[in-house]
């Protein structure tokens, strides 16, 4: 599996960003032998990894973790994305999609064996 995030970039606080990840494989879709969650994670300089959000195979999702952020999926075109809006200056990471293992809704990192390289978000003035 391998996974391609992008969409980072430089913005002022306020402003948006959409982030994506594609998926090689069809792994996407909601059925059983394919359909595990999938998360946005983030680190900033210096910090641990947090989860952002989660959803699962079919849908179900958990963004509780920062409203401001929403996350969805096209399984046609096996990709996550991250709509951000209202950025703050905190928001400032290196965002990562990764792939659980499992299919319900998770926010251990240890849950999720496939991860991303990663895409710069910077928020300032």
């Amino acid at each position: 599996v391998q996974l391609v995030e992008s969409g980072g970039g430089s913005v002022q606080p306020g402003g948006s960003l959409r982030l994506s990840c594609v998926a090689s494989g069809d792994i996407l879709s909601g059925d059983t032998t394919s359909g595990h969650a999938m998360a946005w994670f983030r680190q900033a300089l210096g910090k641990e990894r947090e989860i952002v959000a989660t959803i699962t195979g079919i849908g179900n999702y958990d963004q509780s973790f920062e409203s401001r952020f929403t996350i969805s999926r096209d399984n046609a075109k096996n990709t996550l994305y991250l709509q951000m809006n209202n950025l703050k200056p905190e928001d400032t990471a290196v965002y990562y999609c990764a792939l659980s293992t499992q299919m319900a809704l998770t926010s251990d990192p240890s849950d999720y064996d496939a991860w991303g390289q990663g895409t710069q978000v910077t928020v300032s003035s």
